[in-house]
């Protein structure tokens, strides 16, 4: 039997519940930004190419994504609070290693264990609000959560800029280090005791299997899977350096359009979850309603690959705008899965997305280091363009299979009506039958 959660005021759950596990997350965001802030100071203190500057910066993606099973295995068996103190522990461990290394394989490391500290910050509050939140104010309560996170990116540009009038990036990370033990700690003192959910599986392919196998993951993670990792992957270092190399902004206008770029994650993320609700009452899919926001993505890395030179300042803010919508795909499986299964099914997206991330932003460092820089050391538009193009070929399948599915079911609704004589159910009734089930 599953014991019901303990009945917590709206309040209590604000503060308990979603303020400490969203403060892990902004600091997860801002962590996993920060490299796109300090890039030229790297470049200069280790001498990076492109592509040594992509793995440095993804290989928090890499140790990320290997932690997740295990991550996400604790947390269905201990909960998020027990989970995250030692986590964050790691985490600040990493940061100082950061801080004190002094070539470009003490600073692989360090980077690598950061992300393999944090590895669990945004699981740790999916699991968490979908133990307390109403399954209906999901998708709102989550776009609130990756709005924290847009903050904490936000916060990895113009603030960190203004820091390093203080300070060093060596003495950023020892700040960065002490505000994760910190933040352990406050979850660990507030966080309320995870609920029992009945017996508890051992880490499992079958288990995993249960979660890939089931139809509504399958789909979502089709469709959003790779998008999300072009997101990812991009908005955390190389749009920084496409603004620097093409449209020759300088570091301060690349700040500045960084900031807005990530500061339109906190009302792209707001609007995506009013809207899937919105979309809801109406009947509409919340896949439906992602597969709308992948097609305008692509629609907006189409310019990247144009050299759509008349507002490159839009372009940059855009590509983080709409790449929010991507985010969605995390409260469909928490909707549609059992809630013994929540953390796992975390587990799984996080770790093709992370690893997704890692191959993305280390590839398009190899691709853009196959041109000769010119004598500022910036790279030729054609290089971007032709990298953008390949990562728009990636994500195409994913959107034209959910097509192929869409007009396969209305064509065989058609079939159906036609050989029986009698009315077919209404697309409406079908989305609403097919949202409740999956």
């Amino acid at each position: 039997m599953t014991a019901p959660p303990p009945r917590l005021s709206g309040r209590a759950v604000f503060v308990l519940v979603f303020l400490p596990f969203a403060l892990g997350h902004y600091l997860s965001s801002l962590m996993r930004t920060v490299n796109a802030t300090l890039a030229p100071q790297l470049v200069a203190a280790l001498s990076l190419t492109p592509g040594q500057l992509g793995l440095l910066t993804s290989a928090y993606f890499f140790s990320f994504a290997l932690v997740q099973l295990p991550v996400g295995m604790a947390l269905d068996r201990w909960g998020p609070a027990r989970v995250q103190l030692p986590m964050l522990m790691l985490a600040a461990a990493g940061a100082l290693a950061f801080a004190g290394g002094h070539d470009f394989a003490q600073l692989l490391l360090a980077r690598a264990l950061i992300g393999l500290g944090l590895g669990g910050c945004f699981m740790s509050a999916v699991k968490a609000i979908s133990t307390w939140i109403a399954p209906a104010r999901l998708p709102s309560v989550q776009g609130y959560l990756i709005a924290v996170g847009g903050l904490g990116a936000a916060s990895a540009t113009l603030p960190v800029r203004l820091a390093l009038r203080y300070t060093d990036w060596r003495g950023l990370f020892v700040w960065l280090a002490a505000a994760a033990a910190g933040t352990g700690l406050l979850i660990r003192l507030l966080a309320p005791a995870h609920p029992q959910t009945g017996t508890w599986r051992p880490a499992t392919l079958a288990a995993m299997r249960e979660v890939v196998c089931h139809p509504a993951f399958r789909e979502a993670a089709q469709l959003v899977v790779v998008p999300h990792t072009v997101f990812f992957g991009m908005q955390g270092l190389w749009i920084s350096r496409w603004l620097a190399d093409v449209a020759h902004f300088s570091e301060e206008a690349v700040a500045y359009l960084l900031y807005l770029g990530m500061a339109a994650i906190i009302f792209g993320a707001i609007a995506v979850g009013m809207i899937t609700e919105w979309a809801g009452r109406r009947g509409v899919r919340p896949l439906s309603v992602a597969a709308a926001g992948v097609a305008l993505f692509i629609v907006v890395q189409l310019g990247f690959v144009c050299n759509w030179a008349p507002s490159y300042q839009l372009l940059s803010v855009l590509f983080t705008l709409v790449g929010t919508v991507t985010g969605i795909e995390y409260a469909i499986v928490a909707q549609s899965l059992p809630g013994a299964l929540t953390g796992r099914g975390a587990t799984c997206l996080n770790l093709m997305i992370f690893l997704g991330a890692f191959a993305v932003q280390a590839g398009f460092g190899a691709l853009v280091g196959c041109w000769r820089p010119n004598i500022m050391q910036q790279y030729p538009a054609q290089a971007y363009r032709i990298a953008f193009a390949v990562l728009v070929l990636l994500q195409m399948p994913g959107l034209l299979f959910f097509l192929r599915r869409r007009w396969g079911r209305a064509a065989h609704s058609g079939k159906m009506e036609l050989q029986s004589g009698s009315p077919a159910i209404s697309p409406r009734m079908r989305d609403d039958y097919l949202s409740k089930r999956f």
